[in-house]
């Protein structure tokens, strides 16, 4: 259990004893994991506000939702997302924009990426939340959070960026067919859990199609931070586990107008 307990402990705030909290290579194969539970555990402040489809505030609870995702992990994923804005941002070579990455302030580029990231996460989940049913919106969520981790897997096949003491710890010790399996699983779990719950066929190619955009918003993100700074490194997974949440909500957004 040190694997899933290391990755708890590294990527949200729940509590773990403190030996188990040493990562190593491998800890990130449980990362999708600690994604579903961390989409389970803030789908909860949710139902405070909202009942379903015709019952309540589903933007005041998709804004409770999104707020605890960013207290569940300490905002260590909204913090990375910040960093690489202002590294990629400011344009420099590839020394000086992880300089920049490093820096405890946030620059223009990063306010300006937190603030749109965070509108579209509210808005496109309250959008979702609007048309459906408790169990459809509990799945939506858990399904948003689970896709942009298992977008790090990929992430994490990628050469490390100089100077990033997680990326050299975390990368590189999973085979490939551990993240293919995760991302297998994911898609299968997108439509069949999607149909269990009443969905029809579109709506199951809706879930689909929201973790493969995920996938390829978090590949292509990589690729750039990739060529850009040498390698990844925390701050990339971190921006990488944003990105393919927005854009699975964004996904499933659209699945509600156009279905």
């Amino acid at each position: 259990m040190t694997g899933p307990l290391a990755a708890l402990g590294m990527f949200s705030v729940l509590p773990v004893p403190a030996s188990a909290r040493t990562p190593g290579p491998g800890v990130l194969r449980w990362l999708p994991l600690v994604g579903a539970l961390l989409g389970v555990l803030a789908f909860v402040p949710g139902l405070a506000v909202w009942r379903g489809a015709d019952g309540g505030s589903p933007l005041l609870a998709a804004a409770l939702v999104v707020g605890a995702l960013a207290l569940l992990t300490r905002g260590l994923h909204l913090d990375g997302t910040a960093d690489l804005a202002d590294g990629l941002g400011s344009g420099r070579p590839a020394e000086q924009a992880l300089a920049i990455m490093r820096r405890p302030d946030v620059g223009a580029f990063g306010v300006a990426a937190l603030v749109c990231l965070l509108l579209v996460q509210v808005t496109a989940l309250g959008t979702v939340l609007a048309a459906s049913s408790l169990v459809e919106g509990f799945l939506v969520v858990v399904l948003a959070t689970t896709a942009g981790r298992v977008a790090v897997l990929h992430a994490a096949a990628r050469p490390v960026a100089g100077g990033s003491s997680l990326g050299s710890l975390v990368t590189g010790g999973d085979p490939p067919v551990v993240r293919w399996t995760a991302t297998v699983v994911l898609l299968a779990a997108a439509a069949g859990l999607r149909l269990l719950a009443g969905g029809s066929a579109a709506d199951a190619g809706w879930s689909v199609a929201a973790v493969v955009t995920a996938l390829v918003v978090g590949a292509g993100l990589t690729a750039h931070a990739t060529r850009r700074l040498g390698g990844v490194n925390g701050d990339v997974f971190g921006a990488v586990v944003e990105a393919g949440t927005t854009a699975a909500l964004v996904v499933l957004a659209a699945g509600t107008a156009w279905s």
